[in-house]
């Protein structure tokens, strides 16, 4: 017999959401938040030539450029005051969880609660302005020696180039922080799916256009078409998938009550990391290759060496690329899901794995399930995330049809539904416990 849950769930009705004014400010703030953010990808930093940076973008918008600039939602070619969108807020997050690992200090306020993950989030903060200060600098520096794009080259234009750039990241990093807590979704993730969808049109456009013109074949559009479409079937299948493990729960009395025992399930998710991994893997190789994508032929050799191997498509970027997502995969899985804890908390309940002994044992088990679904996991965002990139490198194709801003774009899209049936699901329950409530008091 289906549950209560169950039953209200299969009842929903999205029409509900005119009487959800909860949800409805939520999504309000997250629509409001977004056009702020679209808003500022548009304003110029100052004392640039646009012509110019036109020109030099062109040059280099197949390399690591253009990925960047699709991450920004095309703030970089436009060179705005968001260019250096939300990533160093990632990598800066990166380097703190990275560091909860091999540091006594930050694994012991990790364990703290609350108070300690408001203390990591503020040495994120710290780190945050730290790496956008440097990235900034290295633009300012990079823009300087390009020739032409800088109007009045001199320290002023460093100085205020740095500010503006380092500003529009803490803003942005501030404006994630209100959408998650205010709004609907995690805000990192919206803010970098906002900035591919809002660019997508203008990519779809510029590919038909090169069909038209003939120099994009009808099959190779035809392929790509094939290929987004299979891509975001296998994301949502892998996505949604998960390895149950069944829960059992002894018959148990209480008072002068006795309970029978009951059947349950722990959903393991084969991809638990989410879209994280190729989030963070691009983010790595993004940050030292930003500078080095601004050098031209007079830049020093070592920079120009740097943006030839790690240019996106190389060998050398696609073997990276992979290992960092297969090492997220893992790395986030073991962050957000603590093996010992869950078996910890079924033993407290009563509850156990048919043949496994609770405790270590039970802590031992759900380790090695989580561990070979990982694998699957991790192929699963290698596969997806490089395939297309490949056969994108050979096409000369627009970045916004690689596997990455696909999972990007179909992951946070799920997760923010899910939010929003989440809100309706609460909503609905609440006006059936005042239905009941009314009824009650009638009697």
């Amino acid at each position: 017999m289906a549950s209560a849950a169950e039953q209200l769930a299969a009842n929903l009705n999205f029409g509900a959401l005119a009487k959800a004014e909860e949800l409805k400010k939520r999504i309000w703030f997250t629509l409001g938040a977004l056009l702020v953010y679209r808003l500022g990808t548009y304003i110029p930093l100052p004392g640039i030539n646009p012509e110019s940076l036109a020109d030099i973008f062109k040059q280099q918008q197949a390399g690591v450029l253009g990925l960047f600039n699709m991450f920004s939602g095309g703030a970089v070619g436009r060179l705005a005051i968001f260019a250096l969108n939300i990533m160093p807020y990632i990598s800066a997050s990166i380097i703190i969880q990275l560091m909860t690992t091999v540091s006594p200090t930050l694994e012991a306020l990790k364990k703290e609660g609350e108070a300690g993950r408001r203390q990591l989030n503020q040495y994120t903060r710290y780190l945050t302005l730290v790496l956008a200060l440097f990235q900034a600098w290295g633009i300012a520096v990079g823009l300087q020696s390009s020739g032409g794009v800088v109007l009045n080259p001199g320290p002023f234009f460093i100085l205020s180039t740095v500010i503006t750039l380092t500003g529009g990241t803490l803003f942005l990093m501030w404006l994630g922080e209100q959408i998650t807590s205010r709004g609907i979704g995690n805000g990192t993730s919206l803010i970098i799916f906002a900035g591919i969808v809002a660019e997508l049109p203008s990519a779809i456009a510029g590919t038909l256009e090169l069909g038209r013109q003939g120099a994009l074949s009808t099959g190779i559009i035809l392929g790509v078409i094939v290929m987004v479409v299979a891509v975001i079937f296998g994301i949502v299948f892998f996505e949604r998938a998960q390895r149950r493990l069944l829960i059992n729960y002894p018959k148990r009395q209480m008072g002068n009550r006795v309970f029978e025992g009951q059947t349950s399930f722990l959903p393991l998710k084969l991809n638990t990391a989410g879209v994280i991994p190729p989030i963070f893997a691009s983010s790595l190789l993004l940050m030292p290759t930003t500078i080095a994508s601004f050098a031209q032929a007079g830049g020093p050799e070592w920079l120009q060496t740097m943006n030839t191997y790690l240019g996106h498509g190389r060998p050398l970027y696609m073997v990276l690329y992979a290992a960092l997502i297969i090492f997220f995969a893992f790395f986030y899985t073991a962050i957000v899901f603590n093996p010992t804890e869950t078996a910890d908390n079924l033993k407290k309940h009563g509850g156990f794995i048919p043949g496994i002994r609770p405790g270590e044992k039970t802590a031992s088990y759900i380790d090695n399930v989580l561990s070979r679904i990982t694998v699957i996991g991790a192929i699963y965002l290698t596969v997806v995330c490089l395939l297309p990139e490949f056969l994108i490198s050979a096409a000369a194709l627009p970045f916004y049809f690689g596997g990455t801003s696909i999972l990007i774009v179909v992951s946070v899209t799920m997760d923010t539904v899910a939010q929003v049936h989440g809100y309706l699901l609460a909503h609905q329950y609440e006006g059936l416990v005042k239905k009941a409530k009314l009824r009650g008091a009638k009697r």
